[in-house]
């Protein structure tokens, strides 16, 4: 509870949420890239998350809190922040933080409305039913039918473009506040970590956004 009652430990709160959510994107990343191998190898994948149950759910809803709760005091600093800035100042800050630093609360937003829609398209099967057909009598589904069919649309391509690309600024800046937070940079190693942090939402960046452009390209196809 005290954490929540300074803007300190409310920093360090978003800095593990978002050490847990980058760790979480990259694994995602490396499952999805499976596709690459055809067929059988993102099944399999898909298999091998749908043979642990329960416990994929619960997994899903620790990342979803996760995601709430770097959303929610995201915010409130925002908020918080800007009410301390006197205007006069803006242009200054702005000078020294960046476009990532400044769109934070902009990227931030986009990605809470790209996660609801990724998974209204692949997991709540709400968008797109026809993309989900049966593979096997374990009640899974083939998730590389699924993919392929599910990039057929220019404009769910669009999205996930448009997304990735939010993804790589928030990342870009996000990443490299992490380290101030916990105190792990210096003004020697933060140019050293603000170019690994735009890396980290580079590679994420091309790794995500390969997989729609190969399929609608029809380089990954049936």
């Amino acid at each position: 509870m005290l954490l929540t009652q300074s803007s300190v430990g409310r920093k360090i709160i978003m800095a593990v949420t978002g050490v847990v959510l980058v760790a979480f994107v990259c694994v995602h990343l490396l499952g999805n890239s499976s596709i690459f191998l055809g067929a059988g190898a993102i099944n399999a994948y898909a298999e091998k998350l749908h043979s642990l149950g329960p416990f994929v759910w619960v997994f899903r809803l620790a990342m979803l809190a996760a995601f709430a709760i770097h959303i929610f005091f995201g915010i409130q600093l925002t908020l918080e922040n800007k009410a301390a800035t006197p205007e006069k100042n803006v242009q200054v800050k702005r000078l020294k933080t960046g476009f990532g630093a400044e769109t934070m609360i902009v990227s931030g937003v986009a990605i809470a409305l790209f996660a609801i829609y990724h998974l209204l398209h692949f997991t709540v099967r709400v968008t797109n039913p026809e993309i989900y057909v049966p593979l096997g009598d374990a009640g899974m589904v083939d998730v590389f039918f699924m993919m392929v069919n599910g990039f057929q649309s220019s404009l769910a391509v669009l999205i996930y473009l448009v997304g990735m690309v939010f993804l790589f600024l928030h990342v870009g800046h996000g990443f490299q506040s992490l380290f101030q937070t916990l105190g792990l940079s210096n003004d020697k190693s933060l140019p050293v970590m603000g170019m690994f942090s735009k890396l980290v939402g580079f590679v994420l960046l091309v790794g995500y956004a390969s997989i729609p452009l190969l399929i609608i390209f029809g380089l990954i196809k049936i």
